[in-house]
């Protein structure tokens, strides 16, 4: 199968213009495979989550604790771009950083998500709980930017 039309958007896959879904959805259906199972997972988290601020949010702090160099520059706003290191590198002495429970919501017209959940981290073997909070969000270029804790 060509997955020439297939396009690696932001970490999510998104289908070309022209290129028939149930077509492709069916090739993989008639074989079956772990790159299947991969393409309708990411298929189905959607293509458009920068327009999500609460997904935003939520990769945004995800790729803050897996120190994702390049998905955390590109959500952060323009207004942060001066403490793009030290966002990068706030869990760089832990030994271990996860995010537990991470549930973020946004209503429309606002500029603030709202997150539910933590982050534990270890640092020489002392567990630390950084508990989620409320972040701020402002659309640049059509997209939606992490810009910082919400006052």
């Amino acid at each position: 199968m060509n997955f020439a039309n297939v396009i690696l958007n932001s970490g999510k896959i998104c289908l070309s213009a022209g290129v028939d879904a149930l077509s492709v959805i069916t090739k993989l259906l008639i074989r079956p495979s772990f790159s299947f199972i991969i393409f309708i997972s990411l298929l189905l988290a959607g293509c458009g989550d920068s327009n999500d601020p609460a997904k935003v949010v939520e990769h945004y702090l995800a790729a803050k604790v897996a120190q994702d160099e390049d998905t955390v520059r590109n959500l952060l706003c323009s207004e942060m771009e001066e403490r793009y290191e030290m966002e990068l590198l706030s869990f760089e002495s832990a030994s271990e950083a996860t995010i537990v429970g991470m549930l973020c919501t946004w209503q429309a017209g606002e500029e603030v998500v709202d997150c539910e959940g933590k982050i534990v981290a270890s640092y020489g073997g002392e567990v630390n709980e950084f508990p989620l909070g409320s972040y701020r969000v402002v659309e640049e270029d059509g997209e939606f930017k992490w810009c910082g804790e919400a006052p």
